[in-house]
C-alpha cells in the first residue's frame, strides 16, 4: 500500500479516522471482487472452514459442456409419463382439445416455476437444501421434503425400470412368451390355462408370469425372487451412473436422453405403416371441444405439467447448481419445456397408432368371432337365411358388412337379441378403451407388438427406451436427495450414493412381493402429490414474497446479462401461487371424495376388482404425507424459536483477501457502524452509509441494508450479489 494513502497515514496517526468504507476501500490494493466476501452471519469466523468452503465452491464440479447439460435436465423431465400417462390423459379429455389446457398451463405455471428453480439453483449454486436454507431459513424445510420425496418416488420408480429390464431380457426369443397362452396338462390332456384362457395372453403374463400377484394388498405371499434380481439391477446401474456425481451421470445422459427420441422415431415410421395407424391418430386428435369446459380437464393437465417437469424435487435446482453462474438459464427453462411437450406430443401420436392397429386387429378378431356365431343360428335356424343381405360373403367378411348385418338382426330379434350374445364390433369401442401406466406399457403395447413383423426388435427396443426413461429421470430424482445432502453435509460422494442405493434397495424389497405391485399404486397415487404441490408453493412465496420478486429479477438481470420480461415478474408474484393453491385444494378434495383403493387382480375371476384399503394400509398412506411434509413445520418451528441457529441472531463481517473482520455480536446497536475503522466501539464513529453496499468496480448496485426479519440472514447487511461467497 502506497506510504502516503490515508489508511497507511492512520496507521502512523493518533488522530481519530472518520472517512466512510468507500473512501477506505478505494485506497486498498485491487482485490479479486467475484472471490472478496462481506460475510454477515452470526456464525464465528472459523479460518479452516472458511478456506474449505471458498475451496468447495472453486472446486465444485461443473458440466463438460452446454449439451451435456441439456441432455441431463432433458433426461430428468421427459420420463414414462410422457409415454404412459400423457397419451391417456390426453384421450380421455377431449383428445386434440386436451393440448389446449395442458399448454396454457405450461406457460403460466410450468415454464415460469420451472424457470424459477433453475435460476436459484444457478444462482446459489447449492444443493435445495442449502438454496431454501439462503433464501429464507425459515422455510429451509422446502430441502428437506423434496429430499423425503425424491427418497420415495425413486424407492417405487426404480421398480419400474426392474420390471422394463424383465421384459428387456425376456424379448431375446421368438415368440415372445406372452404371445401365447400357456399349455398346461391335467393328466393325460392339455388344457389351456384357465386364467390366461378367460384374459389374454399378454395379461396373464404381466400378472402372473411377471409379477404373481397376489389377491389383495394383505396377502403378502412372501419375495418374487425374479423380481428382486431385477430391482438389484436397477439399483446397480443407478448407483454405477451416480457414484461420480456428474462426471458419471452426465456420461450416460448422453446415451439415456437420446435413445429414446431414436425408438420413438422408429415406432412412429413404422406405426404409421401399419394398417389402421391412421384410424387411431385420427380418434386421437379429434378434438372434443366441449371437455374443455371441465375444471376436471384443468385439474388434470395442470397435474400432469406439475410432475412432467420434476417440479419441486430439486432435480432440477441440483442439475442448474453445477452451472456457470452466466449461464443463460432462461433460455434453457424455455427450450426443456417445449422439447417435453413435443416429445409427450410425439409419444402420444405413437402410441395412437400402435393402437389404432391394435385395435383393428381386435375389432377383426371380433367380426370372426360373431360371424361364426351367426352362422351356428343360422345353421340350427334360430336365424332365418332372409335377414343376411345377398352381398354379404361369410368367407371374406368385412366390418362394415357385419355392421349392417348386425344392424339387421337387432332390428328383426329386437324382443329376443341379447339372447343371442353378438356385440357390435365397433372400431369405435376399441380406440375408446383407455390404458395408461403400467396396463399400456405391459399389455396393450406389448400385444400390439407380437403381431408386428419381427417383433422380438421391436420388443427389446421397447423396452431398453423404457428403461433409459427411466434411468434418466432416476439420476434427476437421485442427485435431488445426493447434492443437497453432500452439499450440507460434506459426507464422502461416492460413499453416501453407494449406501443410499443399499438402503433404498433393502426398503424397496417391500415392492417385489406379491402384493408389490398394490404398495407401488399406493406410492405413486399419494406419496408425492399433496406434499410436492406444497413445496412448490412455499418455493415460490420464499422467492417472490419473502426474499422479494423485484431483488430476484434485479439478480436475474445482474446474472443474465438481461432482465427478464415482465410475465415473469406478475407470474411469480400472483398468477403461479393462485394456479397452485388452487390445484392444491382441488387435489384434496379429490382426495376426499374418490375414497383411497386400489385395482387388484382377482386370480379366480381373472379379471380387476376394485378393493379399499385395509386399516392398516391406510395408516401407511396418511403417515407417507405427513412424513413428507413433516420437515415443512419442524424447521420453521425450531427456527422461528431459536431452537437451532439459522444464523439471524449475531452478526459479523469477514472481508476476505484484506483479511478484515471483527466479531461484533456483542456490541450494542449504536456501536455497530464502528467497528470498521475504530480499535473500539467508544471511539469516534464513522458516518457508515445505511443504504447502500459496496460491490465492487462497475457496479450500479452499492451497498443495502437490508433489515427485513424474513431475509437471507433474518437482520444485518445483505451481499445479496454474490450469494455463492457467502455459502
Amino acid at each position: 500500500m502506497p506510504k502516503n494513502s490515508k489508511v497507511t497515514q492512520r496507521e502512523h496517526s493518533s488522530e481519530h479516522v472518520t472517512e466512510s468504507v468507500a473512501d477506505l476501500l478505494a485506497h486498498e490494493e485491487p482485490v479479486d471482487y467475484k472471490r472478496s466476501v462481506l460475510n454477515v452471519t452470526g456464525e464465528t469466523w472459523d479460518k479452516q472452514k472458511d478456506g474449505e468452503e471458498e475451496l468447495d465452491a472453486e472446486n465444485r464440479p461443473a458440466w463438460n459442456s452446454k449439451l451435456q447439460y441439456i441432455l441431463a435436465q432433458i433426461g430428468y423431465s421427459v420420463g414414462l409419463g410422457n409415454v404412459w400417462r400423457f397419451p391417456y390423459l390426453c384421450q380421455k379429455n377431449g383428445g386434440g382439445a386436451y393440448l389446449v389446457p395442458y399448454l396454457v398451463l405450461l406457460i403460466i405455471i410450468g415454464l415460469p416455476l420451472f424457470f424459477l428453480e433453475l435460476a436459484v439453483g444457478q444462482r446459489i449454486r447449492r444443493g435445495s437444501i442449502g438454496v431454501w436454507n439462503y433464501i429464507c431459513p425459515r422455510l429451509g424445510g422446502i430441502g428437506y421434503a423434496s429430499c423425503l420425496v425424491c427418497f420415495f418416488v425413486g424407492l417405487y420408480y426404480n421398480v419400474i425400470i426392474g420390471w422394463s429390464i424383465f421384459y428387456f431380457f425376456k424379448s431375446f426369443q421368438y415368440p415372445l412368451p406372452w404371445s401365447e397362452c400357456p399349455i398346461v396338462k391335467n393328466g393325460s390332456v392339455a388344457v389351456v390355462e384357465t386364467e390366461c384362457e378367460r384374459s389374454s395372453a399378454t395379461t396373464y403374463f404381466w400378472y402372473r408370469e411377471t409379477l404373481d400377484i397376489s389377491n389383495s394388498i394383505s396377502e403378502s405371499g412372501g419375495l418374487n425372487w425374479k423380481m428382486t434380481l431385477c430391482l438389484l439391477v436397477a439399483w446397480s446401474l443407478v448407483g454405477l451412473a451416480m457414484i461420480k456425481g456428474i462426471q458419471s451421470s452426465g456420461k450416460v445422459m448422453y446415451f439415456s436422453s437420446l435413445f429414446p427420441y431414436v425408438v420413438l422415431v422408429c415406432f412412429l415410421v413404422r406405426g404409421l405403416l401399419l394398417r389402421g395407424a391412421v384410424d387411431g391418430i385420427m380418434h386421437m386428435f379429434t378434438p372434443k371441444l366441449d371437455k374443455m369446459l371441465d375444471p376436471q380437464v384443468w385439474r388434470e393437465a395442470a397435474t400432469q405439467v406439475f410432475f412432467a417437469l420434476g417440479l419441486g424435487f430439486g432435480g432440477v435446482i441440483a442439475f442448474s447448481s453445477y452451472n456457470k453462474q452466466d449461464n443463460n438459464c432462461h433460455f434453457d427453462a424455455t427450450l426443456v419445456s417445449f422439447i417435453n411437450f413435443f416429445t409427450s406430443v410425439l409419444a402420444t401420436l405413437v402410441v395412437f397408432a400402435v393402437l389404432g392397429f391394435k385395435a383393428n386387429i381386435m375389432n377383426e378378431k371380433c367380426v370372426v368371432e360373431n360371424a361364426e356365431k351367426i352362422l351356428g343360428y343360422l345353421n340350427t335356424n334360430v336365424l332365418s337365411h332372409d335377414l343376411i343381405p345377398p352381398h354379404v360373403n361369410f368367407s371374406h367378411l368385412t366390418a362394415k358388412d357385419y355392421n349392417e348385418m348386425y344392424r339387421v338382426i337387432m332390428t328383426v330379434k329386437e324382443g329376443h337379441f341379447k339372447e343371442l350374445g353378438l356385440d357390435a364390433c365397433l372400431l369405435e369401442d376399441e380406440l375408446n378403451k383407455s390404458v395408461q401406466g403400467t396396463g399400456l406399457a405391459f399389455i396393450a403395447f406389448t400385444e400390439a407388438m407380437t403381431h408386428f413383423p419381427a417383433s422380438p426388435f421391436w420388443s427389446v427396443m421397447f423396452f431398453l427406451m423404457l428403461i433409459n426413461l427411466g434411468l434418466g429421470s432416476m439420476i434427476g430424482t437421485m442427485s435431488g436427495i445426493t447434492t443437497p445432502i453432500i452439499d450440507t453435509f460434506k459426507v464422502r460422494k461416492e460413499v453416501f450414493t453407494v449406501g443410499c442405493c443399499i438402503f433404498a434397495f433393502l426398503v424397496g424389497l417391500i415392492f417385489v412381493q406379491r402384493s408389490g405391485n398394490y404398495f407401488v399404486t399406493m406410492f405413486d397415487d399419494y406419496s408425492a402429490t399433496l406434499p410436492l404441490t406444497v413445496v412448490v408453493i412455499l418455493e415460490n412465496i420464499a422467492v417472490a414474497w419473502i426474499y422479494g420478486t423485484k431483488k430476484f429479477m434485479q439478480e436475474l438481470t445482474e446474472m443474465l446479462g438481461f432482465r427478464p420480461y415482465q410475465f415473469y415478474y406478475y407470474t411469480w408474484k400472483y398468477v403461479s401461487p393462485i394456479c397452485m393453491a388452487v390445484l392444491m385444494t382441488a387435489s384434496i378434495i379429490q382426495l376426499g371424495v374418490s375414497p383411497p383403493g386400489y385395482s387388484a387382480w382377482i386370480r379366480e375371476e381373472a379379471a380387476e376388482k376394485f378393493l379399499f384399503y385395509p386399516t392398516w394400509a391406510m395408516a401407511i398412506l396418511i403417515s407417507l404425507i405427513i412424513l413428507a411434509s413433516l420437515p415443512l413445520p419442524l424447521v420453521f418451528i425450531l427456527r422461528q424459536f431459536h431452537l437451532v441457529s439459522d444464523g439471524s441472531n449475531a452478526l459479523s463481517v469477514t472481508y476476505k483477501k484484506g483479511r478484515m473482520m471483527k466479531d461484533i455480536s456483542n456490541l450494542e446497536d449504536n456501536d455497530e457502524t464502528r467497528f470498521i475503522l475504530s480499535k473500539v466501539p467508544s471511539e469516534t464513529p464513522s458516518p457508515m452509509p445505511t443504504h447502500r453496499s459496496y460491490l465492487g468496480p462497475g457496479s450500479n448496485s452499492p451497498m443495502e441494508m437490508s433489515t427485513a426479519p424474513n431475509g437471507r440472514y433474518g437482520s444485518g447487511y445483505l451481499l445479496a450479489s454474490t450469494p455463492e461467497s457467502e455459502l
